[in-house]
């Protein structure tokens, strides 16, 4: 039997939630349009009090009934009703629905999928781009928890396509200043030592939107281009080793086998040092719009650098200066110069519940929770304000705490139904703090087309308003 208490709220701990008989979630998504005035409810919608809070499932039902008789009324009530009944049989005590037969027999599909419920949850395309070869698309930030990425939502970023590969007809080529040159089979590479590390991928122009204006109306939009995974495969140096690298080796120059030739220099100290060539993800070969067969990653670097459909390693005596890393990815400062082999991703975080595109639909208790990362190492500590920056409280670190990936951090936090702004700064284990966009702007300035481009990692402020709405904003 149902059990309540005269108390709308129960206590949880040194926090409370609201009753659970309102089926409420406490943050809800919406529509980057939408329109901020609340809406007349329409046929089945659940009537409200003239507060504008949602009424509990029977005393919709019993306001329906009361509303029989006016004209309006009649036309209405039918829908909430039957809308309200058919949520009530599939609630204890009652046997839902879904108990009364069998459901899907095994291997129906024999790859998994994610529920029908969650068909919202896919990575966006951007609309800056003309073309869906030479483009990317986002990872839904906000409605994923822990810190790993699915493969079927790990964010995309192509210049030419996505190849369609015969792993049995791919080959690695290795020259260039070394002692033997080899061409590896991926049957080959697939007999070296596995290696498994966890490490997150972002694209440098991460945020590139935010620079001059807050542009995105979801965190999906404005962070998206970021994701974290399992990687496998085999370590960079150990097929080096057997290539033999000679003395006055300095760089390597990596090509891939898209449509693009993505061909990007990497400095030799990195490629001995962690640097993989990764043939599977969170347990599975690569996807295709992740590389399969082989891809090189590089922990920490942008993900440009990271070369998808890996074919050739050339080692030289200096950077290929290819167009990847002269007319592109490189940052344009104030003076007139560009920073060129700006490599490693900076610290930063970002909340992605409750952000941009939420709503806070109650007033008391809310988890903020969000993402941190750097490219130099560990993430060591984040803190939170929930005033615009005035103050800073130091959030929960959930374990993995790893060197190069992300890390979800926590506070509990009461919302009082003022406006406010959210914010995050991440600090990592070298000490650099998680800058402003001032001080970011002051030491890159406005010199592109978003102002910046590349390596945007200020602080992200998600203003709320009375209405419980979030919206990107700078504060």
């Amino acid at each position: 039997m149902e059990h309540r208490t005269s108390d709308p709220s129960v206590s949880v701990g040194p926090y409370s939630v609201s009753d659970a008989s309102e089926d409420q979630h406490p943050i809800e998504s919406t529509p980057a349009d939408a329109d901020s005035a609340p809406a007349a409810p329409s046929a089945g919608e659940s009537p409200t009090r003239d507060t504008g809070a949602p009424l509990s499932r029977r005393a919709a039902l019993k306001q329906a009934v009361l509303f029989v008789g006016s004209g309006v009324a009649v036309s209405l009530a039918p829908a909430a009703v039957r809308a309200g009944a058919a949520k009530e049989k599939n609630l204890p005590p009652n046997i839902p629905e879904w108990m009364k037969g069998q459901g899907r027999g095994v291997v129906s599909p024999p790859y998994g999928h994610p529920s029908d419920y969650e068909t919202e949850v896919i990575r966006r395309q951007t609309d800056l781009t003309p073309t869906d070869t030479s483009s990317w698309s986002f990872t839904p930030l906000q409605d994923l928890d822990g810190a790993f990425t699915p493969n079927g939502l790990f964010f995309e970023r192509h210049h030419g396509g996505i190849p369609d590969i015969d792993p049995a007809a791919h080959r690695v080529m290795i020259h260039g200043l070394v002692e033997r040159p080899l061409v590896f089979t991926m049957e080959d590479i697939m007999r070296f030592p596995a290696v498994s590390r966890i490490h997150f991928l972002e694209c440098s122009g991460n945020t590139l939107t935010e620079w001059r204006e807050p542009t995105s109306p979801t965190v999906q939009q404005s962070h998206g281009l970021l994701s974290n995974c399992e990687w496998t495969g085999v370590s960079l140096a150990t097929l080096l080793n057997e290539a033999g690298v000679k003395s006055g080796a300095k760089w390597i120059v990596a090509e891939g086998a898209d449509a693009a030739a993505m061909t990007r220099s990497v400095p030799i100290e990195k490629a001995l040092d962690d640097a993989l060539l990764a043939y599977s993800q969170n347990g599975e070969r690569l996807r295709p719009e992740q590389g399969y067969p082989l891809r090189l990653l590089l922990p920490g670097y942008e993900g440009n650098m990271n070369i998808k459909w890996l074919r050739t390693i050339k080692v030289t005596d200096q950077p290929g200066h290819t167009r990847e890393e002269t007319s592109k990815y490189t940052d344009l400062l104030p003076d007139g110069s560009a920073r060129q082999f700006s490599f490693e991703m900076e610290a930063k975080s970002v909340i992605t519940r409750p952000a941009a595109g939420h709503r806070l639909k109650k007033t008391g208790f809310h988890e903020i929770q969000g993402l941190a990362w750097s490219g130099r190492g560990k993430i060591i500590a984040v803190d939170v304000s929930t005033d615009g920056g005035h103050n800073w409280q130091r959030a929960e670190l959930e374990e993995p705490i790893l060197p190069k990936a992300l890390v979800r951090f926590r506070l509990p936090w009461r919302w009082d139904g003022e406006p406010t702004v959210l914010q995050s700064r991440a600090i990592d284990e070298t000490g650099y703090v998680q800058p402003t966009r001032e001080q970011l702007i002051n030491a890159r300035g406005l010199n592109g087309k978003f102002g910046s481009v590349y390596h945007y990692n200020a602080i992200q402020s998600w203003r709320i308003d009375r209405k419980g709405e979030v919206h990107n904003v700078h504060a």
